[in-house]
Order: C-alpha cells, then structure tokens, then sequence
C-alpha cells in the first residue's frame, strides 16, 4: 500500500499547498447526514434554549460558538412536526445557508438562536415554536408552510466567520471573496494533514459557499480563473477527504462538480474512479481510469489501479466459474458405445453382394 501512496505523491496529489495528497489508508469513519426520509430519531437530553426553542445534539462539534453579528454557514432541513412534511433541505440542494446572527430573516429566527447556540461541525434537532417561525399565518409560496406550525430542524453548522460589523458575502468585493475562500481552503488543508478530517471539511464547505453558483455565474476572464483556482482544489480536497472516510457516493459527487467545469481533470477523474471502484462500479471506474490516462500516460499511479481492475476482473470470473462448477457438477465423462454385431455382420453381407454384383457385370460386358 506504501507503494501507491508513494506514486500517487508523485503524480496525482503534490501541489503544495493548492491541494491534498489523497491516500488509500482510511483511519476515521464519518458519518454523512441522517436520512432524509424523515426527522432523526435522537436520545440526547433536551436543552431548553428560549420558551419556544429546545435543542438536541446529533453530532458534538468544536471551539466556540458564533458571536451576534457573525456570518454563519450552515445546512439544514426542516418537517413541519405535527405532519412531518419536509418542506426545505440544503444538502439536496447543495448550497449552504449563509446566515447572519442578528440580522436573520423573521422566520428564521427560532433557526438563528439555535444555530448561535452550536459550535462548528455540531449538528442538532431543533424543535421551534410557530411564533418564532412561520407563524400564524404560515407561507403559501416556497416554502410552502401551513399556518401555526411548530417546526423541526436538522441542522449542521459548517462554521462561521467572526465580524463586528456582518459584512454579508453579497457585500464583498470579487477579490474579498476570492480571498476569504483562500484563507478557509488553507485552514482545511492544515486540519487535513492532522487528520482531522471532518473539520478540514468543513473549512472547504465553507470556502465553496463562498464561491456560490450566483457568484461564479458573474465572473469571467481572470477573476472566474482566480475563483476556480479555489474553488476546484476545495471540491477535489474534500473528495479525498471522503474517500478517507469511506464516503465514496459524496466523494463522487464533489467530483463531478469539477468535471462539470473542467471535463479532463486527471485528478476529479481518478478520484471518482478510486471512489467507484470501492463502490464496485468497475466498468465506470475502468472509462475514467482510461481517460485520466489519455492525458496522463506516464501516470504509475493510474497504470496501478487499471492493472488492479483487470486482477479484480479476473478473479471474479474464476470464482462465477468455480460458482457455476459446482451447481452442475463436473462435465461427465462419454460412455463407451455398445458394438451392436448384428448391424456389422449385416453391412459385411451388402459389402459382399455388392463386390459380387460388380464382377458378374464385368464378365458381362
């Protein structure tokens, strides 16, 4: 295993500081966000927070809590809890919520004072009051609300970014953004070499929603090259994050999202395939092996993992086949004809009257 650590230093994963050596070895098994078919189902002792908000702790988290005014990020869902209806979910759609704490939308406020209640990676169920919600009338357009309506949240929070004076993404210049996606990229890279996985992730979640598709949709020329240069390693850091933690379908997924900029980057296509191949998707994982090597012949690490693929091929069909032996059994040997004598002694009588039949025909002629 040192071996393929050791090439794919070389080849796929050394850029210094832009982004993260990935390797085979998986230490720490994290836990991706609880099914979204319905509220979690958590034991934890319940923190009354407010009259109308109460708190229950999924996942602890890290360092302190955000001050007021702090631009928080986080992602949630949330049910109407008398009819369980889902109503919103930010990991379906892929963007965090940027929030921030003292300047939250009216309805969310119920949402804000939980959020200001967490710490950085933590995620909680949070039960809320209609008053601090949609209240009374609710909301008939997106989302769709019913009046007087408790609410329940599953809510993580990514991590936030202390400022006196809430200055929103919006707010900020190109280069402001850029630049704070940067600082949070390099931040994950640091926590990514300690093996803290989990809160290097988080440091590239949030440098990605600085990067939001309503920004990236603005940008062109040399500022959407600046944003990408960011942006890109963050998704590609945190597939190799998700690999180590056997997270293979989310690391597919970050992948992608590379691709869908960059069709033939080698590294998105490795990964992806590495991530497939665990999955046992081989013929997925063997088409990008193939095209990351179009544009990286020389490439050990890919050459490895194709010569791995092919040995896996192979030692499947050996046992289909061994398999497939024993349902039917060994070929069984032909039986030896019988010689019928009757039959022989019969074709030697014809063979008889023919030879005298041509010779009286001679003499005739």
């Amino acid at each position: 295993m040192e071996d393929v650590q050791e090439q794919q230093s070389q080849s796929l994963g050394q850029d210094g500081e832009n982004e993260i050596v990935i390797e085979n070895a998986a230490s720490v098994h994290g836990e991706p966000p609880q099914d979204a078919n319905g509220p979690p189902k958590v034991d934890s002792k319940e923190e009354i927070l407010q009259d109308k908000v109460k708190k229950q702790i999924i996942k602890e988290g890290h360092g302190p809590i955000p001050s007021k005014y702090s631009t928080c990020f986080l992602h949630y869902r949330a049910w109407t809890e008398s009819t369980q209806h889902k109503f919103e979910d930010t990991w379906d759609e892929q963007r965090p919520l940027e929030m921030i704490l003292g300047k939250e939308k009216k309805e969310m406020t119920g949402l804000a004072i939980g959020v200001s209640s967490m710490k950085a990676g933590e995620r909680a169920l949070l039960h809320v009051g209609w008053e601090l919600g949609y209240g009374k009338e609710g909301n008939f357009s997106f989302p769709n609300v019913p009046p007087s309506a408790d609410i329940l949240y599953e809510v993580e929070l990514i991590g936030f970014d202390e400022t006196k004076e809430g200055k929103a993404r919006g707010d900020m210049t190109v280069e402001e953004r850029i630049g704070a996606a940067d600082r949070r990229k390099m931040d994950g890279n640091a926590l990514f070499k300690e093996e803290k996985l989990e809160e290097a992730m988080q440091q590239y979640e949030m440098a990605i929603a600085y990067m939001g598709d309503d920004f990236m949709f603005q940008l062109f020329g040399k500022y959407r090259d600046m944003a990408l240069a960011v942006k890109n390693p963050c998704h590609l850091n945190m597939a190799a994050s998700l690999i180590k933690l056997k997270r293979y379908e989310e690391a597919i997924g970050q992948c992608t999202v590379v691709l869908t900029e960059d069709e033939n980057n080698v590294k998105a296509l490795f990964r992806r395939a590495k991530a497939r191949a665990e999955l046992g998707q081989t013929d997925a994982a063997r088409e990008d092996f193939l095209k990351a090597r179009k544009f990286a012949p020389q490439d050990k690490a890919i050459a490895r993992e194709l010569r791995l693929l092919a040995e896996h091929d192979k030692a499947v069909y050996q046992k289909q086949k061994e398999i497939y032996k024993g349902i039917f059994g060994p070929t069984p040997d032909p039986k030896p004809k019988r010689t019928n004598w009757l039959i022989i002694a019969w074709q030697w009588l014809l063979s008889l009257f023919y030879s005298i039949f041509r010779r009286e025909k001679r003499k005739a002629e």
